[in-house]
């Protein structure tokens, strides 16, 4: 009987797995600055609820920082696997930034604060 059950919550384990990386083909890239008052402001304010969401739970959530803002768009910043998409960014100045990326294109391209909430409908866009 405990086998069996095991066998069960192993199978709903992957079920829940399966599902979640299907819906992991969207990214959302975050690029901050250590040293940007505008960045910091959205990690105090808006990031914890970001990440207490049901959408945070259904993507992939990458931070991409540097130490300087003036930084940010370095290569040696950026994952190896994203450097794509940073490719794909037209203008690469300023943070906060906030980039929604399906299948590997760049989807959103959302700077600021206060656009943050354009980027979330992106997000919920992509997800359909």
């Amino acid at each position: 009987m405990r086998r069996r059950a095991l066998l069960l919550a192993g199978g709903a384990l992957a079920a829940t797995s399966a599902r979640a990386a299907g819906e992991r083909h969207v990214t959302v890239i975050y690029v901050g600055g250590w040293d940007c008052p505008y960045c910091t402001a959205w990690k105090n304010e808006s990031k914890p609820k970001w990440i207490t969401s049901e959408l945070f739970g259904r993507v992939r959530y990458v931070e991409v920082e540097s130490p300087r803002l003036k930084e940010a768009y370095q290569e040696r910043y950026w994952p190896e696997d994203l450097r794509p998409v940073l490719a794909q960014i037209p203008h690469k100045s300023g943070t906060p930034r906030f980039l929604v990326v399906k299948d590997g294109k760049l989807i959103a391209n959302a700077f600021g604060t206060g656009q943050w909430a354009e980027a979330v409908a992106a997000i919920e866009q992509a997800l359909g």
